[in-house]
């Protein structure tokens, strides 16, 4: 692991040179991959220097004890010591974590989509709360969330939202979300005060760049009509709402929310990139099944991962056996226990992997 640490710190000096120089690469592409790759590397290379800075002054500490006469310094030196010694354990841990292949879709943006499931509109007002859910948490983060198209029920519901969330490392955090969210209530139209379940479909796509997934124009059919709203009735009279079907996968995406084709169409091939890097990362994990046993759940749409039980205040993730009575704070986007949870589980599963492997 030393030999390797001392190769990356090796790569991130020789960044750090080259990018004191724009004349050191082509074009601004370039440049922006080596300040990204430099940014990497970064982390792991602080690092390792802490832990070079801890071993060597816990090589001080025990060279202390040995020596020392008086018994009050020696006695110092075992507190420090076992001080020392635990952070040099944990700083050891997060090196082999940092040094874990990750994600490369950790530090991309995310579309979200949210659909009822079953329970009628029950599901419809809960898939609402949803959406408010992860606004609430996004703004908590400081990212950005932006409803790119949803389809309303009648009873202020959603049967269907696309959102953009953009901000630092979102898939990173959102990524274990995918997965059917069950919520046990007694519902608005419930007069016997009966608890119903329902359940909502959440997909979290990491955002695809042109460069990521390739689409040939002659593999498009677009389709133009004019906006509906709730009911099917028309909102307006020109055909700026899209649909664009890629023919090899027969992936249909619709696209109404902007006045403008244009920028509808823009949204669209946004979600169509999504949804085609998704198709292609589902054939490699299908391929990689034992590797993603090792992780938190499979990430498919039909896995339930999540019950919501607001009788109890309680909310269940039924992956890694976590239970919080705070469902009303987790409503308001205080997620970050349970997705911390998530990340931390993953990571675990990973060293041990690796451990394995090893």
């Amino acid at each position: 692991m030393l030999d390797r640490l001392d190769q990356i710190v090796a790569r991130y000096e020789e960044l750090t040179e080259q990018l004191s120089s724009r004349e050191s690469f082509p074009d601004q592409a370039a440049y922006t991959k080596a300040a990204k790759q430099h940014r990497g590397l970064g982390e792991v290379v602080d690092k390792y220097r802490e832990w070079k800075a801890l071993s060597d002054e816990l090589q001080g500490a025990r060279e202390l004890l040995e020596t020392a006469d008086d018994e009050e310094l020696r006695e110092l030196a075992r507190v420090e010591i076992d001080t020392l010694q635990a952070r040099l354990d944990q700083c050891d841990t997060d090196l082999k974590l940092l040094l874990v292949p990750s994600d490369p879709n950790d530090e991309k943006n995310v579309i979200l989509e949210i659909r009822a499931g079953t329970g009628g509109d029950e599901a419809s007002l809960f898939a609402a709360e949803m959406l408010r859910m992860y606004a609430r948490y996004a703004e908590r983060q400081g990212w950005r969330m932006e409803i790119m198209d949803a389809s309303e029920s009648g009873i202020g519901g959603v049967k269907e939202a696309i959102a953009l969330i953009e901000g630092d490392k979102v898939f990173s955090k959102l990524k274990h979300e995918s997965g059917v969210h069950r919520v046990q209530r007694v519902p608005q139209t419930e007069t016997s005060g009966r608890i119903h379940t329902s359940a909502v479909t959440v997909a979290v796509l990491p955002e695809a760049e042109e460069v990521d997934v390739k689409i040939d124009q002659k593999d498009l059919r677009i389709d133009t009509f004019c906006s509906s709203g709730p009911g099917g009735q028309s909102v307006n009279t020109t055909y700026s709402a899209v649909r664009i079907t890629h023919l090899p996968t027969n992936t249909v995406v619709s696209m109404q929310d902007e006045k403008s084709q244009i920028k509808n169409r823009e949204k669209a091939m946004r979600v169509l990139r999504a949804r085609l890097q998704e198709l292609e990362e589902q054939k490699q994990h299908e391929a990689l099944a034992s590797e993603r046993r090792s992780m938190v759940g499979s990430g498919d749409r039909s896995e339930k991962i999540r019950t919501y039980n607001f009788k109890e205040n309680r909310v269940s993730d039924h992956r890694i056996g976590l239970t919080i009575h705070q469902l009303d704070l987790v409503m308001e986007g205080a997620l970050d226990e349970i997705i911390g949870a998530l990340i931390a589980h993953d990571q675990a599963e990973k060293l041990k992997a690796e451990a394995v492997a090893a």
